[in-house]
């Protein structure tokens, strides 16, 4: 899940070597956070206009948690 997140966000990027993810462990619901911080300029390119970048890397991050049978929630931070 990890690599996915990584992969997503170095594709969007113009500095993929500034792309990071930490994962949080699970709460008490089984929810696991995953933190992906990205550089100040390319915060723009990842959450897109409208956010609608930000909510297909959510769908698509949300969709594979489903396949492996997790839960996860992801925040992009700077």
């Amino acid at each position: 899940m990890k690599e996915l997140l990584t992969a997503l966000a170095q594709g969007l990027v113009d500095h993929p070597e500034a792309v990071s993810v930490t994962v949080d462990e699970p709460d008490e619901n089984g929810v696991s956070t995953y933190h992906l911080h990205v550089g100040a300029e390319d915060m723009g390119r990842v959450i897109g206009k409208q956010g609608r970048i930000a909510k297909a890397i959510h769908t698509i991050m949300k969709s594979a948690a489903i396949r492996s049978h997790e839960k996860i929630y992801v925040e992009i931070d700077e």
